[in-house]
């Protein structure tokens, strides 16, 4: 399945509104270790292209130098392992993650996304 380097493409290219396209009309969006201010998860397609369409004005990211996809036992489950890097924009400074995602499907769309990423790392990034 090239869900994930579709996904990761639409990224770095800034696509926000494709990016929210791949999920289903009802998807959501789930980040169970969210820090406090931030949505602990955002439901149905439109909600999560509002969400999403100002992170290019956070995070320029520049690449995904670590992308491995493992398939789960569930043919509709992927587990992705991705590092981001880039620039937090409000300071210029180097960014780096490690995310870990879920990724439930239905019908060739994502019903349901767990995002698996650092809470510190939001300290980088304006509220």
């Amino acid at each position: 399945m090239d869900l994930i380097p579709r996904a990761l493409q639409l990224l770095l290219d800034k696509d926000m509104i494709g990016f929210a396209g791949l999920w289903a009309e009802d998807g959501v969006m789930e980040f169970p270790f969210a820090p406090p201010g931030w949505p602990a998860g955002v439901e149905g397609r439109a909600a999560i292209e509002d969400y999403l369409r100002d992170y290019p004005k956070m995070l320029d990211i520049q690449g995904f130098p670590k992308q491995v996809v493992h398939q789960s036992a569930d043919p509709d489950v992927l587990i992705a392992e991705f590092d981001a890097e880039g620039v937090v924009v409000a300071t210029g400074k180097p960014y780096r993650a490690s995310y870990i995602a879920v990724i439930t499907t239905r019908d060739g769309e994502i019903a349901h996304y767990r995002d698996y990423w650092n809470p510190l790392l939001a300290q980088e990034l304006p509220a």
